[in-house]
């Protein structure tokens, strides 16, 4: 894994979504299947999200951001639990 992916652990996607949505760049989930969806699409998030994330966990994925602001967003929230504040 490179520097610029987060891995994620056991998330709740609900949440999940909601950083991605406060997010200014793009934001692609990516599993070790070679899947590579970019969560600003609702259209990603509705038909991808719901096959690749149906399972109760997902053994590997990882978020890679274009705006490192994102980044943190996405790191605060996959390890901290912390949602933005609405603006």
């Amino acid at each position: 894994m490179d520097n610029n992916k987060i891995e994620l652990h056991k998330v709740n996607f609900e949440d999940f979504i909601k950083v991605v949505d406060c997010c200014k760049g793009n934001v692609y989930l990516e599993t070790a299947d070679g899947d590579s969806l970019n969560l600003k699409s609702k259209l990603c998030q509705i038909l991808g999200l719901s096959t690749i994330l149906s399972s109760a966990e997902v053994a590997e994925a990882w978020v890679r951001c274009e705006n490192q602001d994102d980044e943190t967003l996405i790191f605060r929230f996959n390890l901290y639990g912390e949602l933005p504040e609405n603006k």
